[in-house]
């Protein structure tokens, strides 16, 4: 079935804020600001650490409701958002008493699908990405980039449409971080999928993004965005290019004002 709003960008939003109450007074995170990702697009979110860029993906989930503004999914202004965005927050939280095979399978699970499918679609894109040699292992015998593939592939298996990742990439040395940013833009190619991104990483957030959003210090509002004019398929040497190293110190430059001393 087609999607009545099939035109319409993957994400907007419109003057999302957010206010929390800490004891008696309040506490701003979100300045009102606005936000687009479009169908089959890599948007990245970069802003000093606690900026409020977890906060928007909370909102956009549908964990969290924002203070004002409003938001769009697929063009759908009024629907539940819960379940329609697949999140991977920073950590991989694989389940440790369940396999690889297992624990791609929860999202599966998730939605209630016949499990005799579930299992073919799970082994089918193990077997894509190379992991099915591991589908019997348990998280413990994994390497740290070995997990995070394994809970992207989750994410993806629950909602391959539209992505929220919240620096997967973070904890993970920087050869291996390399070798997933290049793995991750393979699976985005495979399913097509829409991508909200958060990193602290300049040169990550130019290699992967199609938009960057540079937010300041909270509460976060916009400060500038950057359209990355890099054509793919995107390869490491790109980021080498004085295109790539202007921008990436310029971003930088802005980002050292932002952070709080």
């Amino acid at each position: 079935m087609q999607n009545k709003h099939e035109d319409a960008p993957k994400l907007i939003v419109k003057g999302v804020s957010k206010t929390y109450r800490d004891g008696k007074r309040l506490l701003d995170v979100l300045e009102p600001l606005d936000l687009t990702v479009g169908r089959g697009e890599f948007v990245s979110l970069i802003g000093p650490s606690g900026c409020g860029k977890s906060t928007l993906f909370n909102i956009v989930a549908g964990v969290d409701e924002p203070g004002s503004g409003t938001l769009a999914i697929d063009g759908d202004w009024q629907g539940e958002r819960t379940g329609r965005v697949g999140y991977m927050p920073q950590q991989p939280l694989l389940l440790p008493w369940r396999t690889v095979e297992e624990n791609v399978l929860l999202g599966l699970d998730v939605l209630r699908l016949p499990r005799r499918e579930s299992q073919q679609q799970a082994r089918d894109v193990l077997k894509r990405f190379g992991l099915h040699e591991f589908a019997d292992s348990y998280p413990d015998t994994l390497s740290g980039g070995m997990r995070q593939r394994i809970a992207l592939l989750r994410t993806v298996l629950f909602n391959s449409s539209f992505l929220l990742l919240d620096e997967p990439f973070g904890a993970l040395d920087a050869l291996t971080r390399i070798t997933l940013q290049m793995w991750l833009l393979d699976l985005l190619q495979m399913y097509h999928s829409s991508v909200l991104f958060i990193t602290h990483d300049v040169r990550e957030a130019i290699l992967l993004s199609d938009r960057i959003y540079v937010l300041s210090a909270r509460p976060a509002s916009v400060l500038r965005v950057v359209d990355i004019d890099l054509p793919r398929p995107r390869r490491q040497e790109m980021l080498t290019e004085d295109t790539s190293i202007h921008l990436e110190r310029e971003l930088l430059s802005l980002l050292v004002k932002e952070q709080p001393l």
